[in-house]
């Protein structure tokens, strides 16, 4: 009886984490080396939030402006519109004095295929199989950020914008907080429940 309910349960988180959706995100990308997966793999396996890595930190601190700006324009949108400019110019004035490239220049707007269990996106190089990237997503519009590491399981050639050639690059998570698998999963269910409620109408 207790195999029977943990063989349904397996299945049942099998299939939520298999709904996949293709959606416009903020989405940015990177390489890492097999050096570096492995050192944050080992803390994770110790009990380390990804989280914990200082490079994740002003990305972080931008989601959680952007969050709670979200959650105030639903109370007073002009306040929400105020603060919002002040936190753009702060965060200009603070890229001229550092000058340095940071993950959240990466991130840009695009369709990405979401899933519990991985994700595709598109990009401008070949990225060969089996090698590390880490992803960043912001879900829209609740300003939700997901972190991950993956393997690249495939890069296929492809038609993009305009007829520049490019690559679908799809990857399976290695390295995921279990809450930020299910924010995905949670977000997916939603967007499909808005594309029914939509074509009904």
């Amino acid at each position: 009886m207790g195999q029977s309910m943990t063989m349904k349960k397996s299945r049942y988180s099998d299939r939520r984490r298999s709904v996949r959706i293709m959606g416009r995100v903020l989405f940015g990308w990177g390489r890492i080396s097999t050096g570096h997966y492995e050192r944050i793999s080992a803390d994770y396996d110790n009990g380390i939030s990804l989280y914990s890595q200082e490079s994740l930190a002003e990305i972080q601190s931008f989601i959680g402006a952007q969050n709670a700006l979200s959650r105030l324009g639903e109370k007073d949108n002009d306040l929400a519109d105020f603060l919002g400019h002040i936190d753009t110019k702060i965060n200009l004035l603070l890229k001229k004095v550092s000058g340095e490239k940071t993950i959240l220049d990466s991130l840009t707007m695009q369709n990405v295929s979401l899933s519990g269990g991985g994700l595709a996106f598109l990009a401008n190089e070949k990225v060969e199989k089996g090698s590390y990237v880490e992803c960043h997503v912001v879900l829209l519009p609740e300003y939700s950020h997901a972190y991950s590491v993956g393997k690249v399981v495939n890069c296929m050639p492809v038609a993009g914008e305009n007829d520049k050639s490019c690559f679908r690059v799809s990857m399976e998570y290695s390295l995921i907080m279990e809450e930020d698998r299910e924010k995905i999963i949670q977000h997916n269910f939603r967007q499909q429940s808005l594309s029914l409620r939509n074509k009904r109408q």
